[in-house]
């Protein structure tokens, strides 16, 4: 979906004169930036509520809005019940909008500048013990030693759990971003921004297997042109989707008997926290998960009670 098309799905009545400036901000973001068709798309949902409400407020100048107000708008927010999380992303925008209309001279402050997003809910990601990603890799093992599926499923999670990718990430992955000799991989995130990163001995080892004995049978599968590029296929012989890796993922976890909140990013967030526990400092995870903020990553930096007490008791000099 284009621009154009964009602006036309969000239209809803619009402070008087933002129109332009909105259509140009979401051109901003999507071709001089190169962020995501989806993250475009996002944007422009929360630009267009924050400008509905201001309009409903008769805020009719962008320039005559002032902090109170998109303080007021938050407030609106947590009355209509939204998550400390979803009112973050929505601020998040709201900033980059005003930012984007200093920018073009269309107002005369940013005034949304100095508010600050609510306090967290204090909610962590869901993560696995190394003893559970263990099980679940072993689980996506299960069903055959020389099953293309099996093959690729293993190697799919190995890989994942290895580079800590993004599903979208893995799924858009080809041959030619793997480099055999280094065992490491780049990764294009958000906004098309590339990224290395090591392959672990066991990933390695299952993508191997994959690429050597799994994925040619796939492949030959397809009907019509081959697939050549993407790394991992499915059935038919095409590039794997999304919802599939959804499917693999959960398949594995009902195999490997684990009752913990399972998708695909489990295994990103079990990937940094296990790095940070481990001892790895949070900005080499930061650029290993390709976060373009490290305060993104220091979630993971949480640390359980029992290893907080067992820190504790053994640091402090007079804790015994």
């Amino acid at each position: 979906m284009g621009i154009a098309e964009v602006v036309q799905c969000e239209h809803n009545g619009t402070v008087n004169g933002s129109d332009a400036l909105f259509a140009q901000f979401l051109a901003h973001i999507d071709v001089e930036r190169g962020l995501a068709k989806s993250t475009v798309k996002a944007y422009a949902a929360d630009i267009r509520k924050y400008l509905d409400w201001l309009n409903r407020r008769d805020l009719t100048d962008l320039n005559a809005v002032t902090g109170h107000d998109v303080e007021a708008y938050i407030a609106a927010l947590d009355k209509a019940g939204e998550s400390a999380r979803s009112k973050a992303r929505r601020l998040a925008s709201v900033h980059e909008f005003h930012k984007f209309a200093l920018m073009q001279g269309a107002v005369s402050e940013d005034v949304a500048a100095r508010i600050k997003a609510p306090k967290s809910d204090g909610h962590l990601p869901d993560v696995l013990s190394v003893d559970e990603v263990t099980r679940l890799l072993d689980a996506a093992a299960m069903g055959g030693a020389d099953d293309p599926v099996v093959l690729r499923d293993k190697a799919l999670l190995e890989f994942m759990y290895a580079t800590g990718c993004r599903v979208s990430e893995a799924v858009d992955s080809n041959l030619s971003d793997v480099d055999g000799d280094d065992r490491v991989v780049v990764l294009t995130g958000k906004g098309s921004k590339q990224r290395l990163v090591p392959l672990g001995a066991y990933a390695f080892s299952a993508l191997d297997r994959y690429l050597s004995i799994g994925r040619p049978i796939l492949e030959s599968k397809a009907k019509g042109a081959k697939e050549r590029r993407a790394i991992f296929l499915n059935k038919r012989g095409r590039r794997i989707s999304r919802q599939s890796v959804w499917e693999v993922v959960s398949e594995a976890g009902e195999r490997a008997h684990i009752s913990k909140p399972l998708h695909p990013h489990t295994l990103r967030h079990s990937f940094a926290t296990h790095l940070i526990q481990g001892g790895a400092d949070v900005r080499t995870v930061q650029e290993l998960l390709g976060h373009a903020s490290v305060t993104t990553t220091q979630i993971y930096t949480h640390v359980s009670p029992e290893n907080l007490i067992e820190t504790y008791l053994t640091a402090h000099p007079r804790a015994r």
